[in-house]
């Protein structure tokens, strides 16, 4: 069996479609059903969770690098931009939503906090609205965070700039 280079190392941050970004500690070797399997041990700091990745399956399942300074600052363009909200029902809407923080892809992670930020003074959002709106920003601030060096007070900052400058 030839040995593909793996495009990820150890300390390498990556961002994983379900979960966001997360580092890889190690890559390991184990026997799971008399198979030997080569896997990345990503772990996911801040929800104190660890995923053990088969090397393999990595990019099928959308692992990837994290994000270009372009394509964070096309996160952000899209942020200024005025949301969209489509007619449908909620369960329809939330389920897109869903769908696109759980992409990995960084532009549909923006849209979504796009779509779902409220000012103080607009109408409330209700809580699965709340819930699907904290988890956008969360991954979007995270990997602005790693793209620009760790700092995530920052980042959330920054974030926050673009989406009241917005609604000013």
């Amino acid at each position: 069996m030839s040995k593909k280079k793996n495009e990820f190392r150890p300390n390498d941050f990556v961002v994983y479609p379900a979960h966001g970004v997360g580092q890889i500690v190690s890559i390991e070797e184990q026997e799971i059903a008399g198979i030997d399997l080569e896997l990345f041990v990503i772990s996911f700091e801040k929800d104190k969770m660890t995923l053990r990745v088969p090397t393999h399956k990595a990019t099928a399942i959308g692992m990837r690098g994290l994000s270009s300074p372009d394509v964070i600052s096309q996160a952000m363009k899209t942020l200024k931009g005025k949301a969209k909200v489509k007619r449908a029902m909620w369960s329809r809407r939330a389920q897109e939503y869903e769908q696109k923080i759980n992409s990995g892809d960084l532009i549909a992670i923006a849209e979504v906090v796009r779509d779902l930020h409220r000012t103080d003074d607009q109408r409330e959002q209700s809580y699965s609205e709340r819930q699907l709106y904290e988890a956008a920003l969360e991954r979007l601030t995270r990997e602005v965070a790693a793209v620009s060096g760790g700092d995530e007070v920052l980042a959330a900052k920054q974030v926050d700039e673009v989406l009241t400058a917005r609604a000013a």
